[in-house]
């Protein structure tokens, strides 16, 4: 399998990028993109865990730009990329859910 990659320069000249497949696909992944990755992180963060003010929120943005940033680096793909982090999301909304049935299980149940 070929893995170069041409890409023009803005003199109009022609560079091959060249290295490994895994890290290929990071460079067609726009930085926008990311960014909206790294706030639908946060959206989901916000709704687990305790938010309060800014500082809570500068918290829940740097824990979800570190989450992004590891996985980004670990994925061998852009769909890894996105399966891993949907996967740790839905991973976070399920545990979420335990921890209330299991709390409100408790209330029902206490003397």
């Amino acid at each position: 399998m070929d893995t170069n990659n041409s890409e023009a320069t803005t003199s109009g000249e022609a560079t091959t990028v060249t290295g490994d497949p895994r890290e290929l696909w990071q460079l067609q992944l726009q930085p926008e993109s990311r960014q909206r990755i790294v706030n639908k992180i946060m959206d989901t963060l916000k709704r687990h865990l305790p938010c309060h003010g800014q500082e809570g929120l500068n918290e829940i943005r740097m824990i979800a730009a570190r989450f992004e940033e590891k996985v980004y680096a670990g994925a061998t793909s852009q769909s890894d990329y996105l399966r891993r982090i949907s996967l740790k999301m839905l991973t976070l909304e399920s545990q979420s859910r335990t921890v209330c049935v299991a709390a409100k299980r408790k209330r029902v149940m206490a003397p």
